[in-house]
């Protein structure tokens, strides 16, 4: 679908396989980032789909100064750094401020753009300048296309090492859409495209703690549409106990659940890959 390769650490998003971005929505105590590592480096060697593991340690949009909002910079990094250097993975969180570019790019391998801030110029050029990969997420109020615009500043900033992440579009009151034509558009621009299915289908205006924060019956159906129209790598946040996760707990899949989901996504991406060119 793509046309350019982005090489995050051994992992070749873009490829002919599908990869995986998954973790805990953001940082919680040390036992539970653990404990999904520990699964997902099960389910990566079992299923033989590649693992980027994602956590935030600061959810800087959340709608109350009440809800957990991470660990912080330093205490998040240390943990991050402790996954990567016990199970090996390589690892991707967010930035929300520029001065979080440089120490987060000494941990991580993957500095992510949230959807919120993709327009934001001193961020994305901040990322850029640190030459590690940039994981742009599609804003809800853009126009696929005009992802251009984010690209371009990336680029511009001396950094071509990018990915896409399409999370779906603001549509009436409170919920997300997503149109399979933004893959399209999006891979249109040359670069990997990711599909963020979890984050897709929250309930905004409603607390994520709260079973109606998020829409779980619809996560195989849009999972295996968004595969089948050919994404590079999907997005999954994940957690051993989803309903006491601090964040998205309405959204998130639990971790032990995620080999059965990923069954049907690996297959229907074995048959689409014959015709990525098409």
């Amino acid at each position: 679908m793509s046309a350019k390769k982005v090489m995050v650490g051994d992992i070749q998003c873009g490829a002919d396989d599908l990869f995986l971005i998954s973790g805990p929505c953001v940082i919680e105590d040390e036992m539970v980032m653990m404990k999904t590592a520990e699964k997902l480096k099960e389910v990566s060697e079992k299923m033989n789909i590649p693992v980027i593991y994602k956590s935030s340690f600061l959810k800087d949009n959340r709608s109350s100064l009440s809800y957990y909002d991470g660990p912080g910079l330093d205490k998040g990094l240390a943990i991050l750094a402790k996954v990567k250097e016990q199970f090996g993975f390589t690892l991707l969180t967010d930035i929300h401020y520029p001065d979080h570019a440089a120490p987060v790019a000494e941990v991580c391998d993957v500095l992510q753009i949230p959807a919120y801030l993709c327009m934001q110029s001193g961020l994305m050029v901040a990322a850029a300048k640190t030459g590690k990969v940039v994981n742009i997420k599609h804003g809800q109020f853009l126009a696929p296309d005009n992802m251009k615009h984010p690209v371009g500043k990336c680029v511009a900033a001396g950094n071509d090492q990018i990915i896409l992440t399409e999370r779906g579009y603001t549509m009436g009151y409170n919920d997300l859409v997503v149109d399979p034509r933004s893959f399209y558009h999006l891979s249109n621009l040359g670069y990997p495209v990711v599909f963020d299915i979890t984050h897709s289908i929250r309930k905004y205006g409603i607390p994520s703690a709260d079973a109606k924060g998020g829409a779980r019956e619809f996560l195989p159906v849009l999972s295996r549409a968004g595969v089948a129209s050919g994404v590079d790598g999907i997005f999954i946040e994940t957690h051993p106990d989803p309903e006491k996760a601090l964040c998205d707990a309405a959204s998130q899949l639990s971790v032990y659940a995620l080999e059965e989901f990923l069954k049907p996504l690996i297959e229907i991406h074995a048959v689409t890959r014959k015709y990525r060119n098409a």
